[in-house]
């Protein structure tokens, strides 16, 4: 049997696997068995490439920005940003959805996780926005919409792996989702505002003078803790103080005290708890991680990036076209699989094509994740999503309408800006020198 032969095969294995919801890890390992039995694939050197790369310090910023991510949960902080951020546009028609919106890329920009999001806020909000008058399926798909914005500002989970695969500066790929990363809250935001209109909100009556100022002063204090957190994290990647790695770690340390001592929402019983459930994740993402680079260098030895090249070139050479091909792939990839598990496949076969074009490392760093982030909304992977429906007690009737309101006008538009117009992905990185 021909390589290519084998491989298209065990890609046709792979998506039926996936079809009958197999754990991810047997999926990709009965694929590559298929590889080894009929294209002399050798899983003894597959084996020590995938050990040698997961025992990389860089790879460990996964792991840790899981364990941060939950220990937030359980902490408080979540409660008390969205308290603060309430305090100023709380009492506003619609005010409460950006409250949402606006926290969780703030949870995101700490945890670096589209879980965490929903998993901090969703038991806050979306009660609280269903007794403001929201249809409590508007106020789950604006809330678990919104987590995925964790995986655009950085620092962000999928950015290092990224940057590990592709030997990118991961400080870069942080950089390239932040702009697109805003226009997608922007348009949420604006979205919220105008889907308000239909609803009739019973508004909280809005303080004045030194009762609003009083408020205001209160929740800030009570804030501080949190607040202090993403300066600590952000400021330390960006300062050079802190590898990403490294910042993972102290967001995880950080959570431990303000949440035992501070906001008092944790105690010894609860961290337990929570790190079992931290090392559960973090081990099923560890195995799935091992087995996807096998496959994937398998791919890359087999030399099928190039043969994607021929073939698209076979079809085009027209750069509009190959950019929307590649969306659409990446879409489709990303409503099959895990963002992690996308980037890893993905990012080593479709990187030669791209550069075969002109788009730089660091402009796909940002194409890839802005639609790998969209897949955890989107059926029927959608794993996000379906835990904000758990989170909201919401059937998936009330909430699949929001949800697609929210990704067609306010997501999708991102996803082709960000390809079609490198300078959204570039800029920030450039003024650091990485463009």
């Amino acid at each position: 049997m021909s390589p290519l032969a084998a491989v298209g095969i065990s890609i046709v294995l792979l998506i039926i696997f996936l079809m009958l919801s197999i754990p991810l890890p047997y999926c990709f390992g009965g694929a590559l068995a298929f590889l080894v039995m009929t294209a002399g694939v050798s899983m003894k050197s597959m084996m020590l490439y995938a050990f040698a790369q997961t025992t990389g310090s860089v790879l460990l910023a996964s792991p840790m920005f899981i364990l941060a991510g939950n220990y937030m949960g359980g902490s408080g902080i979540a409660t008390k940003l969205l308290d603060f951020a309430d305090a100023f546009i709380g009492h506003i028609k619609g005010g409460l959805g950006i409250v949402s919106v606006v926290t969780c890329a703030v949870i995101g920009a700490i945890s670096g996780s589209g879980f965490t999001g929903v998993a901090a806020t969703g038991p806050i909000m979306i009660p609280r926005m269903e007794e403001q008058g929201y249809p409590r399926g508007f106020a789950t798909a604006l809330t678990t919409v919104s987590s995925v914005l964790g995986l655009l500002i950085p620092p962000s989970a999928i950015m290092v792996v990224y940057g590990w695969v592709t030997e990118t500066s991961i400080l870069a790929c942080f950089l390239s989702t932040v702009i697109p990363g805003l226009l997608v809250t922007f348009l949420f935001c604006l979205i919220n505002m105008l889907e308000c209109k239909k609803f009739d909100l019973i508004v909280a009556k809005p303080l004045h003078g030194k009762a609003k100022l009083n408020m205001i002063f209160t929740r800030f204090v009570k804030a501080i803790p949190a607040l202090v957190m993403p300066v600590i994290i952000l400021g330390g990647i960006y300062g050079g103080v802190f590898t990403p790695t490294e910042a993972a770690a102290v967001a995880a340390i950080y959570a431990v005290p303000i949440g035992l001592w501070v906001y008092r929402s944790m105690n010894l019983k609860v961290i337990k708890e929570l790190t079992f459930n931290s090392l559960c994740s973090i081990g099923a993402i560890m195995v799935m991680i091992f087995v996807c680079l096998m496959f994937a260098q398998t791919l890359v030895m087999m030399k099928v990036p190039q043969a994607i090249v021929e073939m698209i070139f076979g079809l085009t050479h027209n750069k509009f076209v190959i950019l929307v091909i590649v969306n659409l792939f990446l879409f489709v990839v990303g409503m099959i699989v895990n963002d992690t598990t996308g980037m890893l496949i993905c990012a080593p076969l479709l990187l030669p094509l791209m550069q075969q074009i002109g788009v730089s490392n660091v402009h796909f760093a940002a194409m890839m994740g802005v639609n790998l982030a969209m897949g955890g909304v989107t059926p029927p992977y959608a794993s996000i999503l379906y835990l904000g429906m758990r989170i909201g007690n919401t059937e998936f009737k009330d909430i699949f309408g929001p949800t697609m309101k929210l990704l067609i006008f306010g997501y999708i538009p991102v996803v082709f800006l960000t390809a079609f117009i490198p300078a959204l992905s570039e800029w920030l990185p450039g003024l650091l020198g990485y463009c």
